[in-house]
């Protein structure tokens, strides 16, 4: 019988990671799929207490450290308290997921009031690099540390309903990878443009029942939505030492877009 584990390069034994907006769905399911790997984990959440929840419901499943601690990741101070908490509790930090991201729609695009795109650029692209600054000193000192960011489909294809969301993440696209330009042999960075994954999220970004259905009925190669732990895998193959040799990229996992085709079925 092989000793050979075709597994071991996608653990994270010994890592420390952050993971923004980790207390529900898909920063949840990367919180948990990282933990499960063997990393110790800070769950970071607008909301303290839920991140304080699923934090102790996550550690009692994987067994390894998760703590959840509240963080609004536009605000300095809640960023560098963080930060803080997580190198007093762990010794350091090796792994940023920046997950956290929101948008509204709009049925004109032209409507959308400018301090909405503003705040839609703070929260969805400068959180990234906020993080990312208050995090340099200890992922320089780590092995294999990566960054890895929740983007967006709509960050590389036209979406003017979600026009503030997907500017902001078409932003963070090309921010990102000038960082890993940046961080070269330093740090890996990476950006995972997510498709259609339903979860509550998009109920108060306004989409009723129906678009959530045709969404999760969208006519992609799959023929499916996404779930939650689909995003997740492909987080930890980028952050993981399986993913030593990838930096600078824009992963799609979408199910493979829409599909094509030149007459209607």
């Amino acid at each position: 019988m092989s000793n050979f584990d075709a597994f071991a390069d996608f653990r994270m034994d010994g890592h420390v990671a952050i993971v923004t907006g980790g207390a529900q769905n898909i920063g949840e399911a990367i919180a948990k799929t990282f933990s499960g790997a063997g990393a110790k984990v800070m769950i970071a959440d607008l909301n303290g207490e839920k991140a304080q929840a699923t934090a102790a419901a996550l550690q009692a499943e994987t067994g390894n450290e998760v703590l959840g601690i509240g963080c609004n990741v536009t605000i300095e101070e809640d960023i560098q308290q963080c930060v803080a908490k997580t190198v007093e509790a762990f010794g350091g930090i090796s792994t940023l997921v920046n997950n956290v991201g929101w948008g509204k729609s709009y049925d004109d695009p032209l409507d959308v009031p400018l301090e909405e795109m503003i705040e839609s650029y703070k929260l969805n692209t400068l959180s990234a690099m906020r993080m990312t600054a208050a995090c340099r000193p200890y992922l320089l000192e780590a092995e294999n540390a990566t960054i890895t960011n929740s983007g967006s489909l709509v960050g590389v294809l036209p979406a003017f309903d979600f026009i503030a969301y997907s500017a902001a993440k078409a932003a963070l696209n090309h921010m990102m990878l000038g960082l890993a330009h940046y961080f070269a042999k330093q740090v890996r960075i990476n950006t995972v443009l997510i498709g259609t994954v339903i979860t509550e999220g998009y109920a108060a970004a306004g989409l009723d029942e129906k678009a959530q259905y045709a969404l999760a009925h969208s006519d992609n190669l799959t023929g499916r939505a996404g779930k939650p732990q689909d995003i997740a895998n492909a987080f930890l193959w980028l952050a993981s030492p399986a993913g030593s040799w990838v930096s600078g990229q824009t992963l799609q996992v979408s199910g493979g877009g829409k599909r094509v085709r030149l007459k209607p079925e």
